[in-house]
């Protein structure tokens, strides 16, 4: 079915809209992040390129001790790992896989932050030569500690 010229002409505008806020929603989506790392760890610099690579433009502060600023942002001991990226008021502790993190900026759900305790073979920053990857859960915190599986991987 062929449109009108001018109802043609207008199908085309919204399409075109369409795709240009599409496309600037996607840029808006990864802002930058700041990062809480050791000045030796390995992982947290794959961590951070993995970050950059999944299109944030990442900030690292290197630091000897990250206690003071997991404290700051209220990550539970229990859930605590390795480094900690900050981004639009959300803590991000550890491993937590870019897709995850452009989702919960998305969803922005009601509580503090995410973490992924430990250091999971196969997450990311933790990738293996042999390809292993280990199952691994991502948690939702608040002021109470951790409150829920935000995701499960892989």
């Amino acid at each position: 079915m062929r449109l009108p010229g001018k109802l043609r002409a207008a199908a085309a505008l919204f399409l075109f809209s369409s795709t240009v806020a599409a496309c600037t929603y996607g840029a808006a989506a990864a802002p930058e992040m700041t990062v809480y790392a050791t000045p030796t760890c390995g992982c947290c610099k794959a961590w951070v390129e993995h970050m950059r690579e999944s299109g944030f433009s990442v900030q690292v502060v290197y630091q000897d001790d990250l206690s003071a600023v997991k404290a700051q942002h209220k990550v539970p001991e229990e859930l605590r790992s390795c480094h900690l990226g900050v981004v639009d008021g959300y803590a991000f502790e550890g491993h937590v896989p870019a897709d995850v993190v452009k989702r919960a900026l998305l969803e922005r759900p009601a509580v503090l932050g995410f973490a992924v305790p430990g250091m999971p073979v196969g997450s990311p920053g933790m990738e293996m030569p042999s390809g292993e990857v280990q199952s691994y859960e991502v948690y939702s915190y608040d002021e109470a500690g951790p409150r829920a599986v935000y995701d499960i991987r892989p």
